[in-house]
């Protein structure tokens, strides 16, 4: 079976009911304020096992023979869809093997062996992952997973676009990550069967636009992945199910960079109290970035899941606090005398900032023994603040060497 239907999606809708939650299709009153639109955030990140891949897994496994269910299942993911298979396997009663790249987050690998999967670690990226995993289901006839490119898993994510548009059916635009597409082309398939109006767009990190370039060039290419925060969507091969899904479903793909996820995520975090993965963060993070177009419409975002690693998340809010204009930097040079670094300290503290970090050295190079190198990490409110500081220090004659 390669085609995925509305009728499935409804099907996978009543298989899933009493396994996972409906999540919440909230209103964003800061985002919207934002935006100049009317947002609502679908929680997927609130969702079992802490992203939306639970749905798609869950109707693949619940949809074997009673003699594929004895071989198990085998899958390959960087974490959610994992988790996702270990969870609906165990709760049907299956053994399930889980391939990982080595690159996974701890936390993510943690979660899926508590789920009760057997994780193998393998390569560096989700590819190098499935080769392992597909050698594993040859050798052992376990039916193997797809994470994206099979169409009861598209099904299982389709559900997501019934949920929407049942909670707010007249939305403009529906705002959806995309790594291999599954959860695009299910979302797309249903929401545009019971409301043809509405826009579907779909998100993809800079890193990882496998599925950008593959429409853009009209055909399936293996596109180089740089890390990337959203590694949930960093895939490489776009799959031949979803492309065609994709092309007739998704009005539109837009990227995001690392910047622009990080603040999504900061964001969100900050002002609506929702903690969320890279690849989770992506859909608003690309509504923040392409916001003119959207003034004024009815905007739904999937906040795909939030199963971030809790060491990841200090050095995205560093980038996201840097790249704003909230967290800087500054290194001068200051004569080695009593009250001189008391005066450069006022000199921030003047303008409102705050220090967090305060380092001296004197054996810096270039330094004279009459001198001594300050590096000092500041928080401010904004941009503006942090110019009006370096301005400041330049004013009363501190030479700044460097700042970011």
């Amino acid at each position: 079976m390669n085609n995925v239907t509305f009728e499935m999606i409804v099907e996978a809708e009543k298989n899933l009911k009493g396994i996972i939650k409906e999540t919440d299709l909230v209103y964003a009153n800061a985002l919207s304020e934002k935006t100049e639109a009317e947002v609502f955030l679908k929680l997927e990140n609130l969702q079992k096992s802490g992203s939306f891949k639970i749905r798609g897994a869950y109707n693949k496994i619940v949809n074997l023979s009673d003699d594929e269910k004895q071989c198990g299942v085998v899958a390959s993911s960087a974490g959610n869809h994992a988790q996702g298979v270990a969870f609906s396997a165990s709760k049907l009663g299956i053994k399930s093997t889980i391939v990982m790249p080595k690159s996974a987050p701890f936390a993510k690998i943690s979660a899926t062996k508590n789920y009760g999967g057997d994780v193998i670690l393998e390569g560096d990226i989700y590819d190098d992952a499935f080769q392992k995993a597909v050698n594993i289901q040859e050798l052992t006839g376990a039916t193997f997973v797809h994470p994206f490119n099979d169409p009861f898993v598209i099904a299982g994510q389709g559900t997501i676009g019934i949920e929407i548009v049942a909670k707010q059916p007249n939305l403009d635009a529906i705002f959806v990550p995309i790594g291999g597409g599954g959860i695009a082309a299910g979302v797309g398939l249903a929401a545009k069967t019971l409301n043809p109006n509405i826009k579907i767009i779909g998100v993809q990190s800079e890193n990882a636009p496998s599925m950008y370039e593959a429409v853009r060039k009209n055909e399936i290419e293996t596109v180089t992945v740089k890390k990337t925060i959203a590694d949930g969507i960093a895939v490489a091969r776009a799959g031949d199910l979803t492309f065609p899904l994709i092309r007739e479903y998704i009005d539109d793909i837009v990227i995001v960079s690392e910047t622009e996820l990080s603040q999504a995520f900061l964001f969100l975090l900050e002002t609506c109290n929702l903690v969320c993965e890279g690849a989770g963060a992506a859909s608003v993070a690309a509504l923040i970035a392409h916001s003119q177009k959207f003034k004024g419409k009815k905007i739904g975002a999937i906040l795909s899941g939030g199963n971030i690693d809790i060491n990841m998340i200090e050095s995205v809010m560093n980038h996201a606090l840097i790249s704003s204009g909230r967290r800087t930097q500054i290194k001068v040079v200051i004569n080695h005398q009593p009250g001189e670094l008391r005066k450069f300290l006022n000199c921030i503290e003047d303008e409102g900032g705050n220090v967090l970090v305060i380092r001296q050295n004197r054996f810096r190079k270039g330094i004279s023994m009459h001198q001594m190198g300050i590096t000092v990490v500041i928080e401010t409110i904004d941009k503006n603040q942090k110019e009006v500081i370096l301005e400041k220090l330049n004013k009363e004659g501190y030479h700044i060497q460097s700042h970011y």
